[in-house]
């Protein structure tokens, strides 16, 4: 395929996506911004309030969203072939019905409003930058090799928690549009009370007011990994950055921003007559002797704590 015809593709999808994405937020809130799911119920109508760990919120919120998704993709003509295994990249692989060549890469990505910085998330992780990431026709915890993609995206969901919940504990309602007319129902299950509301919006959601975005990978990239564990590329972490796709790479292209992850932290370089692992993009840029470049890199928003 050729390389213009390739970015058309992309182009389009892109287009495709981010006007899906403005639907999604009446799909799972409430028209005062409330989450829709309000928790998991058993057999006996028992409604069991979610925790707000983010782990908990972000499966279900991918499942809360993946029936849109799926027709999403029907409508543009794609089918989509999810990971085979929990820790492979990405998430969601968008293969075209009649050209199975032309493939993106679609990861669902979670974060919430840091309420100590505002107008900054807690930040996320955008993928590896290890095997599959340097060698792009390796199968190594990928769907598909790197470079079949024609396009790496990140499908990003702002939310904010909802500061009274403690999600050291679950409380445990009753709700009166769904009981029986007589109910002999215990009021206490364990040693945690039921509580008895009038409906369903009367339960507090353990997140609200979502935002949807768009972005491709580069597009909203750090320079710094978004994990100590593993080695994984972080994100940028200012709402409308995120929002805008303007990311420390936005003005040096997806060409740099792969340059420089495939080398994070391997290449060396001597400074002020010290050996340094590289893990900064202006070092990087002189390593490579193109400090003419160095006017594009974006500055970062920092972080300013919120007034106690």
């Amino acid at each position: 395929m050729k390389k213009t015809e390739k970015q058309s593709y992309k182009q389009k999808f892109k287009i495709d996506l981010k006007r899906f994405t403005t639907s999604l937020s009446q799909s799972v809130s409430t028209k005062e911004g409330e989450w829709t799911i309000k928790g998991f119920i058993d057999i006996y109508k028992n409604i069991y309030t979610i925790s707000s760990d983010t782990e908990i919120v972000s499966k279900i919120l991918e499942i809360h969203i993946f029936p849109q998704i799926l027709q999403f993709a029907e409508s543009i003509g794609y089918s989509i072939v999810l990971a085979e295994k929990q820790n492979w990249y990405p998430d969601l692989s968008f293969v075209h019905k009649e050209r199975n060549e032309i493939k993106f890469a679609v990861d669902l990505k979670t974060t919430y409003r840091d309420p100590n910085f505002p107008g900054h998330v807690n930040g996320f992780t955008l993928g590896s930058h290890g095997t599959y990431f340097k060698d792009r026709n390796s199968h190594k915890n990928i769907q598909f090799p790197y470079s079949d993609y024609a396009g790496h995206f990140c499908l990003g969901i702002i939310y904010s928690r909802t500061d009274f919940f403690n999600k050291e504990d679950s409380s445990i309602y009753q709700v009166q549009e769904l009981q029986e007319k007589s109910s002999s129902q215990k009021k206490k299950i364990g040693t945690r009370e039921i509580t008895t509301v009038e409906n369903l919006k009367s339960i507090t959601s353990v997140i609200k007011d979502f935002e949807f975005f768009v972005a491709e990978k580069w597009e909203i990239a750090n320079e710094t990994e978004g994990s100590k564990n593993t080695a994984n590329i972080g994100s940028i972490t200012n709402i409308q950055d995120l929002i805008k796709g303007n990311g420390i790479f936005a003005k040096l292209g997806e060409f740099w921003f792969d340059e420089y992850w495939m080398n994070y932290g391997s290449a060396t370089m001597v400074k002020n007559g010290k050996s340094l692992k590289i893990t900064k993009l202006k070092d990087f840029l002189e390593f490579k002797g193109r400090r003419n470049l160095l006017n594009r890199l974006v500055t970062k928003h920092t972080k300013k704590k919120a007034d106690s």
